[in-house]
């Protein structure tokens, strides 16, 4: 068989596969290359479709890199995988440049993982704004610590449900300790079921867990208005107890993060640590922000009606019934 170009054949096989509709994910996809020969490289490559069909994005290897034998794809659970074999000849891929076709028009990022002969790897997160990188000699053979924290903050700061219930939380908790109660309760709940899941000990599908994402919005939605109208509820009394119930789910969203790219074993401890370092300084900064951004208020001295107070609550409370109920027919259709 003629040799021809690993986008173009993987290109291909999405296009005979899944809906040719356009979809945009914050899930990252993961493109592995292991050297099995001087030169050959095994090759999986595996685009998330939680969230729809799977984006146009294809990687793009160098000119000198050909496919054999034609790839084959497979749709598991929330993933679209092609695996295959690609032969780069005695330049091999140290030096060469590794890219991706399309990813200038989504919010994905794409984790890169290339292991050699020599037991040396390189690994690259690849963004909209910087889609290719050089593979560089002498990569070490750990994991990449700083890549993997780079993808725990742009996913959380491009996680926007995430985003939304911490903005739900700061609006409704009053007081600073308090609110650092609910936060830290946040966070350590996210943190044991990001764990757990990661690490295989707790299995739960993405697509539901993503959908109850979104209804857990709304339930904080209806909250926020029953404590505007004066009325005292458990959310108000005890904020931490709902937040550590709903970072327990939430923790399984950014999970899909992780364990939806099938990771090298050798690379969980590492990945995990330093993905949830990111998903906490990430967070962080937007609960900084916030607070700024209240403080400003405060200071301006604006006096709102009383039914404005009920804005925040009803705009959030409608954009996630509207993602509800985009998931929930994802999950039926």
């Amino acid at each position: 068989m003629r040799p021809v170009s690993l986008g173009a054949v993987i290109g291909l096989l999405l296009l005979t596969s899944v809906s040719p509709a356009e979809a945009h994910t914050s899930l990252p996809a993961y493109l592995e290359l292991e050297e099995v020969a001087p030169g050959t490289f095994t090759v999986v490559w595996r685009l998330p479709a939680v969230e729809g069909p799977p984006a146009a994005v294809y990687p793009v290897l160098p000119a000198h890199c050909s496919v054999p034998e034609i790839p084959s794809s497979v749709n598991v659970p929330g993933s679209v995988v092609t695996s295959g074999v690609v032969t780069c000849g005695a330049d091999g891929l140290v030096g060469a440049t590794i890219g991706m076709d399309g990813l200038r028009a989504q919010i994905m990022d794409v984790l890169v993982r290339v292991a050699f002969l020599d037991g040396s790897r390189v690994t690259r997160v690849l963004k909209p704004d910087a889609p290719t990188f050089v593979v560089s000699p002498g990569g070490g053979s750990g994991a990449d610590g700083w890549g993997y924290f780079r993808l725990g903050v742009d996913h959380i700061l491009s996680g926007v449900d995430h985003l939304v219930f911490v903005f739900g939380l700061i609006w409704l908790v009053s007081g600073l300790r308090r609110l650092l109660y609910a936060v830290t309760a946040f966070t350590v709940a996210h943190s044991i079921t990001l764990g757990l899941a990661t690490l295989g000990l707790v299995h739960v599908p993405t697509a539901p867990v993503e959908a109850l994402i979104a209804l857990s919005i709304v339930f904080l939605a209806v909250e926020l208005v029953h404590v505007e109208r004066g009325h005292t509820r458990l959310t108000h009394r005890k904020p931490w107890l709902v937040a550590f119930a709903f970072g327990l789910l939430h923790g399984f969203g950014f999970a899909g993060a992780l364990s939806e790219l099938g990771l090298p074993p050798d690379d969980i401890p590492v990945a995990l640590l330093a993905f949830n370092a990111g998903v906490e300084a990430g967070q962080l900064v937007f609960v900084g922000a916030a607070l700024a951004l209240f403080a400003g208020l405060r200071a301006v001295d604006l006096r709102p009606r009383w039914w404005m107070r009920l804005v925040p609550a009803y705009a959030i409370g409608s954009l996630a019934s509207v993602w509800f109920l985009e998931r929930c027919a994802l999950l039926l259709g």
